[in-house]
């Protein structure tokens, strides 16, 4: 049973009860609620998103061309439907150029649930495509950022190489234990931590070259969980929920061990006081309907890994911009900025795609997922 959440602008409770009823019998389960003020209108919208609004036209101290208005201030695409006795077609016609979506005279409402079911389409396909027209703008800009931090990288890396090399003969040309040795050590490990920065730069910008071959992701979390375990602390329990009968996927591992990586340390800096990380594989299958959404990938299966906190989470504003690069809610001593963009950036190398959910207080969960065949191939050791 579909769950729809009516907002009801009636001045009569019997014409409203008639309403819902009809609702009820077409098969929804109703969330509802009834105002008949400007204030209590205000009040209702601030509450929740409503799936549908239904209005009458004329109410003593309140018309519903000024309910319109204050919903249309508020939220320019729910679907808004009066429902009156009382209008005329010109009114009514008047009415839908403010910006409702229909009217149904009350002595008809057998044309009101058609009209609900076709403005829900309709809102869910514009809502689609401004989502599709924003990752496109996003891309746009990743794509162009991409290439210029790509050519920094490129040379940049040959230098860091330069430096290391120097380092290297340096302390082989010194008494080990000297002053001297140490202080080349401090610069190969500098070296070293730039030259990790800026392998996630040239992944980030797409410049590394990828080698895939057939995979288990299961070896990769086993591969990867003896490092995982020194880089995140005792403080944080960590767990795998590894599927057994996990399908081949075709990446390049090298790049999926960065994305675990990448993820599992952003869980740990959510993470300051400890808590829980969940690691986790499963088969499954992408639909037309979620692929509609998602340009980026085609129907089929594919297998996910998942990593899961128990952290500080993500408010609306910060999950606007998590794969901005050179993003970071972290001091800068901590991070760059670039973790979720790479991760991204490799999913879509690989014609995969990235899922995050999370809230403020309650944590953050990942979900990358990667296309595959049907056809599980042994863990190693197996």
């Amino acid at each position: 049973m579909a769950k729809l959440h009516v907002l009801i602008i009636e001045d009569s409770e019997l014409d409203s009860d008639l309403l819902l009823r009809t609702l009820r019998q077409s098969g929804y389960e109703l969330v509802d609620k009834r105002v008949d003020t400007a204030n209590d209108l205000q009040n209702a919208l601030r509450e929740r998103q409503w799936d549908c609004i239904i209005s009458d036209f004329s109410m003593p101290g309140f018309s519903g061309i000024s309910a319109l208005k204050m919903v249309r201030e508020k939220d320019s695409n729910v679907p808004f439907i009066f429902v009156s006795g009382t209008i005329g077609e010109d009114i009514a016609v008047d009415a839908m150029r403010t910006g409702a979506q229909d009217y149904v005279l009350k002595g008809n409402l057998a044309r009101l649930l058609p009209a609900i079911n076709r403005e829900l389409v309709d809102v869910k396909m514009r809502r689609e495509h401004k989502h599709s027209e924003q990752k496109l703008r996003q891309l746009e800009k990743f794509e162009a950022i991409g290439q210029l931090a790509g050519g920094i990288a490129h040379d940049f890396n040959n230098v860091i190489a330069a430096i290391m090399g120097w380092a290297e003969l340096g302390q082989e040309e010194v008494a080990e234990g000297s002053r001297a040795h140490k202080f080349f050590g401090q610069i190969r490990e500098q070296s070293e931590r730039a030259g990790r920065l800026t392998r996630q730069l040239l992944a980030y910008a797409r410049r590394q070259v990828l080698t895939p071959r057939n995979i288990n992701l299961n070896d990769i979390v086993g591969e990867a969980m003896a490092l995982l375990q020194r880089v995140i602390g005792e403080q944080i329990e960590v767990k795998t929920l590894l599927a057994s009968d996990l399908h081949t996927t075709k990446a390049d591992p090298a790049q999926v061990e960065q994305v675990l990586l990448n993820l599992c340390l952003n869980a740990r800096d959510a993470m300051p006081n400890g808590g829980r990380l969940v690691i986790e594989t499963r088969n499954t299958d992408l639909d037309e309907a979620y692929c509609l959404g998602n340009a980026s990938v085609s129907p089929g299966p594919y297998v996910q890994l998942s990593v899961s906190d128990s952290g500080v989470g993500m408010d609306a504003a910060t999950m606007e911009r998590m794969f901005e690069p050179f993003f970071t809610t972290k001091d800068k001593s901590k991070g760059t900025g670039l973790g979720l963009a790479t991760v991204l950036n490799i999913a879509t190398q690989h014609h995969g795609t990235i899922e995050i959910e999370s809230q403020p207080g309650k944590g953050t969960s990942v979900t990358v997922a990667l296309p595959c065949e049907k056809s599980p191939i042994p863990r190693k050791g197996t």
